[in-house]
């Protein structure tokens, strides 16, 4: 294929004296063998999404490398400068298990440290929720993790949190969006002051765990704790770190840990995905809860900010469980400890996402506490705590397996959340319930929600352009029926507007632009299509509801509302 002229022009700046002879030997690579490669390295800046600024490690705009990061951090100290004048600049630095993450960190600490900031650096891996910790247990005024999350091996990523512990959100991130773009390359001070770079670990550790266990675990008999069994596995990720440890200093000490699962590794070598979202990351853990009989598996990405959950079904089968189902059951039970402790005066709020279960919103009413609903990220949830402190935050979630319990860390947290859960399995247990059970009465007490998710992949410069153009038929031709139900509302979060199609009428929305489209059927189904932030891939997001009248009819109900996704997503074309 022949190369673009922007293309190479953008490429050619790569082959000057600004980039190492390793860039360029890669680069020059690529323009005789894989004009391909070099186009969708070239073609576009890294942008900072939902989850921050996450791609394919390599040279060029469009990789994650030491300059793209260099720029990143470059600029990021000249707005920190800008924002807090006079003042003696503070950065935490945290890092996963990924290919370079530790090389990376250590070149964002340089260049940190260049430019006169003081760097806290752990001295290892750790999770991305003890990194939010730190930034507010050291009063920092940034924080940064190296992480893709659950992304392939050849991804890696970085996360920007500000003073609060939560992820820059408006109008910090647009800012500094700027001072970056506004950046060249040779304007990077790799300079590295030694002294200024700090490394951390124990301390951040007691503080962190002490922390957790201050808020996830509540007045559960000891001997409930002892017999539950619990089967966990950190898929080869950072959570190893600090799960074991704490779990055990609450007093759980019948745990198996996925032996093969154990240990750091970039290449996740036992899983195609290291995404708790998708069943087979599961799997050894289930074959090894089956062998020893766990009552609940448990199994964290690699930098334990999201975890996926299965439990024994009526017929002791283990069965997972969604994102949806995991937040409600902690939502309910956190809400439940509130209010027998009498801590429930009005002013108390949950939160939750525009893409997540609506069942969040019967919880809240139930209880007489707000849900706060913002964009799809947990940078929204910490935003809500910032700019309410009048008001107790008391959890929430969203529905891509991620938990926040109270407000010590600002961002998804599974260290945290696996100790709530096990909490909740072991106080059932012992009332000769199970987790799933207790889902169950969930849905007859506030409505059965039924959510799916799927997501479609597509790669790359011509995968991006299919993605925008999906969304431009959504909106300029939204559907007016599907599956036999009319469509009541379609909300355009990027045109900051709901529709009524019966009446025409439009609302004003207040949520912050994003590129979202809701449909609301009459029949109380609400339909979500979203691209991703981080990955190339659309999503479709669906919730259909009935009532449950009887717990014995679960099972029936349960294959009405599958029947309904699936006749949808058939409509839809989506399969």
């Amino acid at each position: 294929m022949e190369i673009e002229k922007s293309i190479l022009d953008k490429a050619n700046i790569w082959l000057t004296d600004t980039f190492d002879a390793d860039t360029h030997k890669a680069i020059e690579a690529m323009m005789t063998s894989s004009p391909k490669e070099l186009e969708d390295s070239f073609y576009k800046n890294l942008e900072f999404g939902t989850g921050g600024m996450r791609g394919v490690m390599g040279p060029g705009t469009n990789r994650i490398n030491k300059y793209t990061l260099g720029k990143a951090t470059q600029g990021l100290s000249d707005y920190l400068k800008t924002s807090f004048p006079g003042e003696e600049l503070k950065v935490a630095i945290a890092y996963d298990c990924r290919h370079n993450s530790d090389t990376l960190a250590k070149v964002v600490a340089d260049v940190f440290s260049a430019n006169g900031i003081k760097v806290f650096l752990f001295e290892e891996l750790r999770p991305t929720p003890e990194l939010s910790f730190a930034v507010k247990y050291l009063n920092c005024h940034a924080g940064i993790v190296l992480t893709a999350s659950h992304n392939p091996p050849e991804y890696n990523g970085y996360k920007v949190y500000w003073q609060d512990g939560g992820q820059l959100v408006p109008p910090q991130d647009g800012e500094l969006i700027q001072v970056i773009e506004a950046l060249e390359y040779e304007a990077i001070n790799f300079k590295a002051d030694e002294s200024l770079i700090e490394y951390i670990g124990e301390e951040i550790d007691d503080a962190f765990l002490k922390s957790s266990l201050t808020t996830a675990s509540f007045n559960i008999d000891a001997e409930a704790r002892q017999n539950l069994k619990i089967v966990y596995t950190p898929l080869h990720g950072t959570s190893v770190k600090l799960i074991p440890e704490l779990l055990e200093k609450a007093g759980y000490t019948n745990m198996e840990i996925v032996a093969e699962q154990a240990v750091p590794n970039g290449d996740f070598p036992t899983v195609k995905s290291p995404n708790p979202e998708e069943p087979e990351a599961l799997a050894m853990a289930i074959e090894l809860a089956d062998h020893v009989d766990a009552d609940i598996v448990i199994g964290t990405d690699p930098d334990s900010d999201r975890l996926g959950v299965a439990v024994r079904n009526g017929n002791g089968i283990m069965t997972l469980l969604n994102g949806n189902q995991t937040m409600v059951i902690m939502t309910h039970f956190l809400l439940e400890q509130w209010k027998k402790q009498s801590k429930l005066d009005g002013r108390q709020f949950i939160g939750s996402t525009i893409v997540s279960t609506p069942m969040m919103m019967e919880l809240a009413t139930a209880y007489d506490v707000e849900c706060k609903v913002g964009l799809t990220g947990f940078k929204w949830i910490a935003k809500f705590i910032k700019d309410f402190p009048e008001q107790e935050f008391i959890g929430g979630g969203e529905e891509s397996f991620g938990f926040m319990v109270g407000d010590a860390v600002r961002d998804k947290d599974a260290v945290t959340s696996t100790l709530l859960l096990c909490e909740i399995a072991a106080q059932a247990k012992a009332n000769a319930s199970s987790l799933y059970q207790e889902l169950i009465k969930l849905y007859e007490q506030f409505g059965f929600y039924k959510e799916y998710l799927i997501s479609l992949t597509k790669k790359g410069k011509d995968g991006a352009a299919e993605i925008k153009e999906m969304m431009t038929q959504m909106r300029e031709n939204p559907l007016k029926e599907i599956n036999g139900q009319r469509v009541v509302m379609v909300e355009d979060y990027k045109a900051s507007s709901a529709k009524n199609l019966f009446s025409g009428e439009v609302e004003e929305l207040k949520i912050p632009k994003s590129d979202v489209l809701i449909y609301y059927l009459e029949d109380g189904t609400k339909i979500c299509a979203r691209p991703s932030g981080t990955e190339p891939k659309i999503k479709f997001y669906f919730s259909v509801n009935e009532p449950l009248d009887d717990v014995n009819n679960f099972k029936r109900v349960e294959e009405q509302l599958d029947a309904k996704i699936k006749n949808i997503i058939t409509e839809m074309n989506l399969i």
